[in-house]
C-alpha cells in the first residue's frame, strides 16, 4: 500500500513539472513571435492574460466533477486538454486563435492543478504535509525554469517548441492510466454549483488568511515577469541584464522550496510563513535602495526567492492545516483563484506605479503587499480553525 502511495505522489508530481514546464514555453514563446510580427506590446499582455481568464472561468465548475467522477478522470480531462492544445498552436496563427488556446491551457492546466493539489493535500500526514505540498511547488518551478529553454528552437521552426511539448505532456498522461481512482472526503452539502459556493462561504470565514499568501505570490510572480522588464529598461538596465536578474528568484525558490516545507511541518505553517514574509519585504526593501545596480538586484531577487517563493505550496498547506478535509476540493480552487486574482491585478497596479512614480516604487508597491499579508498573519486567531472543527464534527 506505501508503495502504491509513493507511485502515486511521484506521478501526480510529474504531471505538475510537464504543466509547469508546458507554461514555462508559451510565456516566453508567444511573446517572441508576436514581438517579430510587430504586434504592441499591450496586445501581447493581453493574450497572455487569457490562461488566468481560464482558470478563473474553470474554478466554479470543479468542484461537482470531482465529487462525482474522483481524482483520476480529471486529471486525465486536464492533461488531455492541455496537451492537445499546445498541438493546436501551430495550425493558425491568429491573435484571438491563440487567445482562445491559451484560455484551454487555462482551464485543463487549473483542472489538473486542482485534482493533483486535492488529491496529495486529502492523502498527506500532517507530519508529511509541508514536504509533499513543496515537493509538489518545487516540481512545478523546475518545469517552469527549464520552459523558456525551448525559445531558441523558435528559430530552427515556430512549431518545433509546440509538438515538442505536447508530445512529452502525451507520453506523462498515459501514465495516468496506471493509476488506482479515489474520491474526496463527503461534504453533507450538495454536490452541485450552489454547494460549491457555499463550501466557498465556509473556505473564507475560516481560512481567508491561507489564501492571501496564494494571492500574493501571484501578484509577485507576474509582476516580476511581466512589470519588472519596463521598470528595468526605463532605469538603464539592459535586456541582457534583465536575463540574469529575474531566473535569480526562480533559482531562490527552487534552493528552499523543499526545506521550508519540511520546516513548516517542524514549526508550524503560519510561523514559517511570518519569518519569510519579513524576510521577503526587506528583500524587496533593499532592491528599492539597489535598483540602479545589477549585481545587487540579482543578490536581493535571490534572497526573496528564497523566502518568498514558497508562500504558495505553504500557503495551500497552511490551509489543510485550517479546513477538514471535506472542505480541501473548496479550499485548493480558492487558493488557484486568489492565485490568478494577483497575476492578474499585479501587472496592473505595477505598471500604474510604474508609470506615475518615478524611482524604486515597483520594489516599494511589492513591499507593500507582502507587509499587508504579514499582518493578516500575525493578527489571525488560530483558534477558528478550531471552532469550526468543532461545528462540521
Amino acid at each position: 500500500m506505501i508503495r502504491t502511495e509513493k507511485y502515486r505522489f511521484w506521478i501526480l508530481v510529474s504531471i505538475v513539472a510537464i504543466s509547469g514546464f508546458s507554461q514555462g514555453m508559451l510565456l516566453p514563446i508567444i511573446a517572441v513571435i508576436f514581438e517579430k510580427d510587430g504586434m504592441a506590446s499591450s496586445l501581447n499582455g493581453l493574450n497572455a492574460t487569457a490562461l488566468y481568464l481560464g482558470v478563473l472561468i474553470a474554478s466554479p465548475l470543479m468542484e461537482a466533477p470531482l465529487r462525482k467522477m474522483g481524482y483520476k478522470p480529471l486529471i486525465l480531462i486536464g492533461g488531455f486538454t492541455v496537451a492537445l492544445t499546445l498541438f493546436l498552436f501551430p495550425l493558425w496563427k491568429s491573435f484571438w486563435f491563440w487567445f482562445a488556446l491559451r484560455l484551454l491551457i487555462g482551464i485543463g492546466d487549473h483542472t489538473l492543478h486542482f485534482a493533483t493539489q486535492t488529491w496529495i493535500t486529502s492523502t498527506s500526514s500532517k507530519e508529511k504535509l509541508g514536504r509533499n505540498i513543496s515537493l509538489y511547488g518545487l516540481f512545478f518551478s523546475l518545469g517552469f525554469a527549464f520552459g523558456p529553454s525551448l525559445t531558441s528552437l523558435v528559430k530552427i521552426n515556430e512549431a518545433l517548441p509546440f509538438m515538442l511539448t505536447s508530445a512529452v505532456s502525451f507520453i506523462l498522461w498515459i501514465t495516468v492510466f496506471t493509476l488506482r481512482n479515489d474520491f474526496p472526503e463527503k461534504d453533507k452539502d450538495s454536490v452541485s454549483f450552489l454547494g460549491t459556493f457555499k463550501r466557498f462561504g465556509k473556505v473564507w470565514k475560516y481560512a481567508w488568511v491561507a489564501l492571501l499568501p496564494p494571492f500574493g505570490y501571484g501578484f509577485m510572480e507576474a509582476s516580476l515577469n511581466g512589470s519588472f522588464p519596463v521598470f528595468a529598461l526605463r532605469n538603464g538596465i539592459n535586456v541582457e541584464s534583465v536575463s540574469f536578474i529575474i531566473p535569480a528568484f526562480s533559482i531562490g525558490s527552487i534552493i528552499t522550496q523543499l526545506p521550508l516545507g519540511m520546516l513548516s511541518d517542524k514549526f508550524g505553517r503560519k510561523n514559517t510563513l511570518i519569518v519569510v514574509l519579513i524576510i521577503g519585504l526587506l528583500s524587496f526593501i533593499s532592491a528599492g535602495l539597489v535598483y540602479q545596480s545589477v549585481i545587487g538586484l540579482v543578490i536581493c531577487f535571490l534572497i526573496a526567492g528564497m523566502a518568498v517563493g514558497s508562500t504558495f505550496s505553504l500557503g495551500i498547506s497552511y490551509m489543510a492545516d485550517l479546513l477538514p478535509k471535506t472542505l480541501f476540493p473548496a479550499g485548493n480552487i480558492m487558493c488557484g483563484i486568489l492565485f490568478s486574482l494577483g497575476s492578474m491585478v499585479g501587472p496592473f497596479f505595477a505598471g500604474m506605479i510604474i508609470e506615475k512614480i518615478e524611482g524604486a516604487s515597483f520594489f516599494y508597491l511589492i513591499s507593500t503587499m507582502l507587509f499587508i499579508i504579514f499582518l493578516s498573519l500575525c493578527s489571525f486567531r488560530t483558534s477558528k480553525k478550531n471552532n469550526y472543527s468543532s461545528i462540521s464534527h
